[in-house]
């Protein structure tokens, strides 16, 4: 899965930490049984970075696969920002859809791992059996 991120929207200082939100551009997701490409503009990730430089991801994002059925997938996950700019990213995506043909991704639990390149972001994702 690779996504083009916009510069984000830094909220510093909230009471929670410091907020950075992703909005994503474009995106692609390409395996074996789920090909589609990033739908619509409501993709983002709201990062929340505490004070020890952990990076709490909270991702949500709509995916149109090759044959026209949408996929909504979201995930949270961690990042340690204070690592710098190569610092893996780990992710833990579920997948909800109501399309017959790709029905067995809403039992899929999938972990992933993740570098940032510039403004892209690529993640390598697996499927828990």
């Amino acid at each position: 899965m690779q996504a083009q991120m916009r510069a984000p929207f830094v909220l510093s200082g909230t009471p929670a930490g410091d907020r950075l939100i992703f909005e994503v551009e474009s995106g692609t997701i390409e395996g074996t049984r789920l090909r589609g490409v990033m739908e619509g503009r409501a993709a983002a990730d709201w990062l929340t970075v505490g004070p020890d430089g952990t990076g709490t991801l909270d991702v949500r994002a709509l995916v149109r696969t090759h044959d026209d059925a949408l996929v909504f997938i979201q995930y949270q996950g961690r990042v340690h920002v204070a690592s710098g700019p190569d610092a893996p990213v780990y992710a833990t995506p579920r997948f909800e859809t109501g399309d017959e043909r790709y029905a067995w991704l809403n039992q899929v639990q999938a972990v992933g791992k993740g570098a940032i390149s510039g403004s892209t972001l690529t993640y390598d994702l697996f499927e828990l059996r």
